[in-house]
């Protein structure tokens, strides 16, 4: 499931092929027919928390999606990075975004390379400030699970199931890592 191909060049709209650059690139690239603009396609950067409430960090805030793909699953608040802002910038966005929720960022936690769709996702722990959650329009409810509540099987996404999973495992050994995952 890649992204689509380019088809039409961004500076002038003529057409794209794909083809080798003249400059000894090794990769196949878009280039314009016309203007010969070499267009660089990059993974684009998901960006969340891992937001913890409780002592010892027992509870943790999910999203029930509003918003397809996936509507009506449950998540943790994430998103596409924006342009201008840093990984955890985007990453506080997102968590106040989807669940209005006031957080302390804390260490980076996953780092997930999902090579088919074109995707790195990063995710921040993040200790809750408040119980007081306000959803924006894309996301249905927020709410606190500890680890036997949560709804595993309406998780939306392999990237956040494998995040809880790390979270807990390394709250089980009172240890906190930075987990790489590469997600075939």
């Amino acid at each position: 499931m890649q992204r689509p191909l380019l088809k039409h060049c961004r500076e002038c709209g003529s057409a794209i092929a794909y083809r080798l650059p003249d400059d000894g690139d090794t990769r196949e690239r878009a280039i314009c027919t016309v203007c010969h603009t070499v267009h660089y396609e990059n993974p684009l950067n998901v960006v969340g928390t891992v937001p913890w409430w409780g002592e010892t960090g027992e509870q943790i805030l999910l999203c029930k999606r509003n918003i397809e793909p996936r509507r009506g699953k449950w998540t943790l608040p994430a998103g596409f990075m924006e342009h201008g802002e840093t990984t955890s910038q985007g990453a506080a966005r997102e968590t106040d975004e989807e669940a209005g929720a006031s957080i302390e960022l804390q260490d980076l936690f996953t780092v997930m390379n999902v090579v088919r769709v074109g995707q790195v996702h990063l995710f921040y722990r993040a200790r809750l400030l408040s119980t007081h959650f306000n959803p924006g329009h894309e996301t249905m409810e927020a709410r606190l699970f500890t680890e036997d509540e949560i709804p595993w099987d309406e998780i939306a996404f392999r990237t956040v199931r494998d995040t809880l999973e790390r979270y807990f495992d390394d709250r089980r050994r009172g240890h906190w890592g930075v987990h790489t995952i590469d997600i075939a």
